[in-house]
């Protein structure tokens, strides 16, 4: 019964994403983004629209690409099951299966193997008639189908006729492609083993490329986006484009109104560190690469800064309050919901934090027979049925449309974070415990300040690890920093977690046990690409050897 209610609810999802998408399209006067005609863009509010669309309402709901629900809730929600802050019953996307660690011991010795490691499920469902339980799949037809989209608008720009300064205009139109074609670029290298660049509308090659071409790739439309926004000189038009791109209820928060030209920019640098700490192994790290992310995130996203967000709303949305996040799908009765939250993710809290106790609430669940990283204490609040009173921290989740909103890249707090772990890493650790400090205090923590307390570089980074969790959950940053600390490897290669707190189906809690996560570090090719469209001489290898 209960499974056959979490169908009902993923068809629901896609229902009303049908029906929320054609609303939103009336709003944003675009028809198909990815099939745009000179109807639909000859004019400047033509292609402004077409590129708010591009963006916003790129099929973003039904299932069809872009990022609307099914991106931030189950593209988001795979980064999330991966890095082990959250876990599924479901069998829906093969959600239940994709994060089995390879095997637990409990505290009294006592180990438990899986008898299909992740690697070789994700492979098996790696495959196009299987397409709806490949976790390959979605992120990449939802980036893909963004950067199809971009690439038109620039093939169209350049015919069309701005009026007031045509200059400014124009350059702040190709600078929020540029953005959103880095950020594509961005998400595909930092997931996918391989893949294709392609700059060329409504069409593919079969040259397939690196990871890190990939990110260098996302690295130059990202320095192009910025080039243009220094070349604009009329605040006014630029403000007037970046208006009439954002849709108008997301300009109603404090972080959704439109970013100056300067902390345009500064979300540029944020994501150009991610772009190097992400992919980069902390045992790879060099002096240049701490310092290059010191002088990033130093002009990077600050706490005033407006920034790249979807959010709930009851019309016109982008994301539904209900299924259109990590959180939404997670928050409740974890008997009934999609996503249950990890014991490991709560160890992460430090005692006293005033967002374990604004977010989380002890409501056991055992789990009788998918196994050992799905039973749980603990119970993620939805503020909108039991809001928390007097408590000034974050809200993780709330339900009321209107008050849920989504990353799409970079934050004050992952830029503050990215800070505080070069300083740590560079010998500034007190300048780095500064800034846990600040994103602490930011988001309400009330935990006394870390900074001034004589931590050596060790503890100092313990401090830092946790705090990324803790602070960054729900953002999809934590599956690459498990994997750029090395803890999705093996354990015979150092990887896995010790000391970690597992419940047992049968309630038995361990708090020293240890995991051997033993996962993929970047996915393979899906199938629906590469089957169509198969690697060319000369070309990458397209499946990770590991």
């Amino acid at each position: 019964m209960k499974m056959k209610k979490r169908r009902d609810i993923l068809s629901l999802t896609l229902m009303l994403g049908m029906i929320i998408s054609s609303s939103c399209k009336k709003e944003l006067d675009v028809k198909d983004p990815n099939s745009p005609t000179l109807d639909q863009a000859k004019n400047e509010n033509g292609i402004i629209a077409l590129a708010s669309g591009s963006v916003y309402n790129n099929s973003s709901l039904n299932g069809g690409g872009g990022l609307g629900d099914l991106f931030f809730a189950y593209c988001i929600g795979y980064h999330e099951l991966l890095a082990d802050n959250i876990a599924s019953i479901n069998v829906d996307f093969n959600s239940n299966a994709v994060n089995l660690p390879d095997y637990v011991i409990f505290d009294d010795g006592t180990k438990v193997t899986n008898t299909s490691p992740e690697k070789v499920n994700l492979r098996i469902n790696n495959a196009r008639d299987k397409q709806f339980t490949n976790m390959f799949y979605y992120e990449w037809q939802s980036l893909y189908a963004l950067n199809n989209a971009c690439n038109q608008i620039l093939d169209l720009v350049n015919n069309i006729a701005f009026s007031g300064d045509a200059a400014t205009k124009k350059n702040t139109l190709k600078a929020w492609v540029y953005w959103w074609k880095g950020f594509a670029y961005a998400r595909l290298g930092s997931v996918y083993y391989a893949g294709i660049i392609n700059n060329v509308p409504s069409s593919t090659n079969p040259n397939y490329v690196s990871s890190a071409a990939l990110i260098a790739e996302s690295n130059r439309n990202l320095e192009q986006a910025r080039a243009l926004l220094n070349s604009v000189s009329a605040t006014a038009d630029y403000t007037s484009i970046m208006m009439r791109l954002i849709p108008d209820f997301l300009q109603q928060t404090s972080l959704g109104a439109v970013p100056t030209r300067q902390a345009f920019i500064r979300n540029i640098n944020t994501l150009e560190a991610r772009n190097i700490l992400a992919n980069t192994r902390s045992v790879a790290m060099t002096a240049a690469n701490w310092q290059m992310i010191l002088t990033l995130t130093n002009n990077g996203i600050g706490a005033g800064d407006n920034v790249f967000i979807a959010q709930t709303s009851d019309i016109n949305a982008i994301i539904t309050a209900n299924y259109g996040s990590v959180s939404a799908i997670t928050a409740g009765d974890p008997s009934t919901t999609f996503f249950t939250v990890s014991e490991r993710l709560v160890q992460d809290f430090k005692s006293g934090d005033q967002r374990l106790a604004k977010n989380f609430v002890k409501n056991e669940f055992l789990n009788q027979v998918g196994g050992f990283s799905f039973s749980t204490r603990w119970q993620l609040i939805n503020q909108q049925e039991t809001p928390v009173a007097g408590n000034n921290a974050i809200a993780l989740a709330d339900k009321t449309p209107g008050n849920q909103i989504v990353y799409y890249a970079g934050s004050f707090e992952e830029n503050e974070l990215m800070k505080a772990e070069a300083l740590i890493n560079t010998g500034q650790i007190d300048q780095g415990l500064a800034s846990v400090d600040n994103v602490r205090n930011y988001q309400g923590a009330g935990l006394p300040a870390v900074s001034g307390t004589g931590l050596n570089m060790a503890a100092a980074k313990e401090e830092l690890r946790s705090e990324r969790r803790v602070a960054l959950v729900f953002r999809g940053t934590a599956f690459y920093d498990a994997r750029r600390w090395g803890v999705l490897d093996d354990t015979s290669s150092g990887g896995g977690r010790t000391n970690a707190v597992v419940l047992s189906s049968d309630g038995v809690l361990s708090t020293h046990a240890t995991i051997n996560y033993n996962f993929l570090d970047y996915w393979d090719v899906p199938a629906d690409e590469f089957v169509l469209n198969p690697p060319a001489a000369g070309s990458v290898p397209i499946k990770n050897p590991k």
